[in-house]
C-alpha cells in the first residue's frame, strides 16, 4: 500500500504507456522532456537517447502545432495569426473561447465540441483561462478535433479510440515535435532523424536570427528594478546600437543577452570585469555602472548555464540555482579571453574617454566600433561635464 501510494502520478503513465494511448499536446517537446525527467528517467545527454526512451513509453504522439502547419486550408484561415494555442483555439472553436453565437460567425466549427460543466463549478467556469494545465488541455483537445477534421479523419469510424492511432491520414504527422519553432526544426521520434520545416508549409515567419551559442552572454544577480530593455540600452550604450540582437528573460533575477558578434560578448564579459576591479570615477559613471550596481551581477557564457542547470540541485530562481550550486565568481571569461582581458577592457576604457590613443586604434576597427557610435560621443561629453560639476562643487566646498 505504501509503495503504491509513493509511486504516485507514475501509475497514470504506465497506464498511458501500457494502452498505447495516443498523447496529444501542442509544441509539446517541452512537455514531454518534463513527463520524462519526472516519471521516466533523468534526461539523457544525447537526443538520440531520449527519443529511443519517449518512443518506447509512447509509441504514439501528436503535436497540434505540426497538424495546424500541415493543412493548406488552416494555414490560410491563421495566416493572420499565430499558431499559439491561444490563438487557434479562438479560431478554430469561437463559440467556446469568445461566447459567440453560430450565426454571427464567419467561420464555422467542423467539429462540434460540448462543454459539461457540474452546478458546482459552473460559476468557475472561465472560457479563457489558458496557461492553466486543465483548460490548456481542454483547448488542446478542441484545436486536435479540428485540426483532424480538416485532414479528413472522421471520428465516428474510430472506435474504439485506439484505432485512431493507425489512421493513415494521422500516422504521417505522428511522432514529429518541433525542436525549434522560430527555426522550423523538426524531430522525428521514430528515427531520431531531424528535418527542417514540413515540405508542404507555406506559413510566413518573421526573419528571427539564428541563435550562436558563442554570441550568448548569460547575466543574473543584476539590480531588481533592471528590465530586460533596460539591460540592453546599458550595454549598447558602450558597445554600440547593433550590438545587442536580443535579450531573453529567464526569470527574474536572470537573462540572456545575444550579441550580434561573438567578439562583442568577449569585449562585454572583459569589460565588465576591469570594471569591477576598479573603484574610479569613470567605472562609477560606465553607462554598465547602473547594471553592476549593488556589487552582485554576475556573467558567463552558455556553458556556464549548461552547468548550473545540469546540478541535481533545484531553486525556483535562476539567481538561488547558482549559489546554490557554489558559483562565487563575479565574471567567468572565456578561455581565449583570459590572458588579454586587461588589454582589450583598457582599450575600451580609452574609447570611452575619447583619448588619441583611442581615437588612432578606431582608424583600424570595424565602422560599427564602439568608438564610432555617435552615443558614446555623448557619453564621453557626459563624464567630462560630470568631472567638471564635481570639481565645482569641491572648489565651492573648500571656500
Amino acid at each position: 500500500m505504501k509503495i503504491n501510494a509513493a509511486v504516485g502520478f507514475r501509475h497514470v503513465i504506465d497506464l498511458l504507456s501500457s494502452e498505447n494511448k495516443l498523447i496529444v499536446g501542442h509544441n509539446c517537446i517541452l512537455d514531454i522532456a518534463h513527463v520524462h525527467s519526472k516519471f521516466l528517467a533523468p534526461l539523457p545527454s544525447t537526443a538520440e537517447e531520449f527519443v529511443s526512451c519517449v518512443n518506447k513509453y509512447f509509441p504514439s504522439i501528436i503535436d497540434t502545432k505540426i497538424l495546424l502547419n500541415a493543412d493548406y486550408t488552416l494555414q490560410r484561415k491563421m495566416k493572420r495569426s499565430s499558431t499559439s494555442l491561444s490563438s487557434a483555439f479562438s479560431l478554430l472553436c469561437p463559440e467556446i473561447a469568445h461566447g459567440f453565437t453560430r450565426n454571427v460567425l464567419s467561420y464555422e466549427p467542423c467539429v462540434k465540441v460540448e462543454v459539461h460543466v457540474d452546478e458546482m463549478r459552473s460559476s468557475n467556469w472561465n472560457s479563457g483561462a489558458k496557461h492553466e494545465a486543465g483548460y490548456d488541455a481542454f483547448m488542446t483537445g478542441c484545436v486536435f478535433a479540428q485540426a483532424c477534421s480538416h485532414l479528413g479523419i472522421d471520428f465516428q469510424l474510430h472506435s474504439p479510440s485506439e484505432n485512431l492511432t493507425q489512421d493513415e491520414k494521422l500516422l504521417k504527422h505522428m511522432n514529429l515535435l518541433y525542436l525549434s519553432w522560430i527555426n522550423g526544426d523538426i524531430i522525428d521520434l521514430r528515427t531520431g532523424n531531424r528535418s527542417a520545416e514540413l515540405s508542404g508549409s507555406n506559413m510566413i515567419r518573421k526573419p528571427y536570427r539564428k541563435i550562436l551559442f558563442k554570441n550568448i552572454v548569460l547575466l543574473w544577480g543584476f539590480p531588481s528594478k533592471l528590465k530586460p530593455s533596460m539591460i540592453r540600452d546599458c550595454i549598447c550604450k558602450t558597445l554600440g546600437p547593433s550590438s545587442v540582437i536580443s535579450t531573453y528573460c529567464i526569470d527574474q533575477t536572470a537573462v540572456f543577452v545575444q550579441f550580434s558578434k561573438a567578439e562583442l560578448a568577449s569585449d562585454f564579459l572583459n569589460l565588465k570585469e576591469t570594471l569591477e576591479q576598479s573603484n574610479d570615477a569613470i567605472s562609477h559613471l560606465h553607462p554598465l555602472s547602473q547594471l553592476l550596481e549593488g556589487g552582485n551581477t554576475r556573467a558567463a557564457s552558455y556553458e556556464a548555464y549548461k552547468e548550473i542547470c545540469a546540478s541535481p540541485i533545484s531553486k525556483v530562481l535562476f539567481a538561488d540555482q547558482a549559489e546554490a550550486v557554489g558559483i562565487k565568481w563575479k565574471t567567468e571569461l572565456l578561455p581565449s579571453d583570459k590572458e588579454e582581458s586587461h588589454d582589450n577592457t583598457r582599450s575600451h576604457l580609452e574609447s570611452a574617454m575619447d583619448s588619441p590613443q583611442a581615437v588612432q586604434k578606431s582608424k583600424t576597427r570595424n565602422t560599427e566600433d564602439v568608438v564610432n557610435d555617435s552615443s558614446n560621443k555623448r557619453f564621453c561629453d557626459d563624464i567630462i561635464d560630470s568631472f567638471l560639476k564635481v570639481e565645482k562643487i569641491r572648489r565651492t566646498t573648500n571656500l
